[in-house]
């Protein structure tokens, strides 16, 4: 992809909004996009953190193995949003993997020009640090929900949030969701089991509350955000 189309692209990014127009064209010269498909790994982990990754289109899930065949997801990032942002700590290794969920491209940024960005431009320092702790705020959410909610509470509350945050509006009350995960990676997010959320999403559509077609189970139809 050459710097002109890339910029274009990079223009288009909220992320990047509070670069200058030198900075902006400095970055087109240095990223590199790449494209994936559903299941390839962007990085592993104990990689070192080379590099910052902002995501064009597509689903990316953050994750780390926890033993047994067990796995902690961190987060699932979507369109035009920064990960592997937190290179800032004195840990160099990675903590978690990133794994596509769907085709996906994305660019690279090498992590010293990224840190350059954030020590020349403090409008930018302070919204990658805004980012960061909007994360940890979600992962301290979901802690509280696991203290105090139940599991059907815990999988309701995955289904408002993605809907409130990537729902397409159908009509004056419904909305659309594609949250491009198995039952299995919503039981890991949501500290349940796939059997719950099985037993929870088809007590909803029978409620309801939701619609799903069984050939498409990613796609989720909210007939009813505010009984979530």
């Amino acid at each position: 992809m050459n710097p002109i189309s890339t910029n274009h692209k990079l223009q288009s990014c909220k992320h990047l909004e509070s670069l200058t127009s030198e900075q902006m064209n400095l970055l087109g010269t240095v990223v590199n996009c790449k494209e994936v498909k559903k299941g390839d790994y962007i990085y592993l982990e104990g990689e070192n953190k080379d590099k910052v990754y902002l995501l064009e289109s597509g689903s990316v899930k953050l994750a780390s193995n926890t033993g047994e065949g067990k796995m902690l997801i961190k987060d699932i990032i979507h369109d035009q949003s920064l990960f592997g942002e937190n290179i800032f700590a004195g840990n160099a290794m990675r903590k978690e993997f990133a794994e596509a969920i769907s085709d996906t491209v994305y660019y690279e940024i090498p992590s010293d020009y990224f840190k350059q960005l954030a020590e020349e431009n403090n409008d930018f320092a302070t919204h990658v640090l805004d980012l960061i702790v909007n994360r940890l705020y979600d992962l301290e959410e979901r802690l509280k929900n696991f203290v105090f909610k139940s599991a059907k509470e815990r999988i309701m509350y995955f289904i408002r949030k993605t809907g409130e945050r990537r729902g397409i509006k159908i009509g004056l009350d419904e909305c659309l969701i594609n949250h491009g995960m198995s039952h299995k990676e919503i039981a890991f997010l949501t500290d349940t089991s796939r059997q719950t959320v099985a037993r929870v999403l088809s007590e909803l559509k029978r409620t309801n509350v939701i619609h799903f077609s069984p050939r498409k189970p990613n796609k989720i139809l909210i007939r009813n955000l505010a009984a979530l």
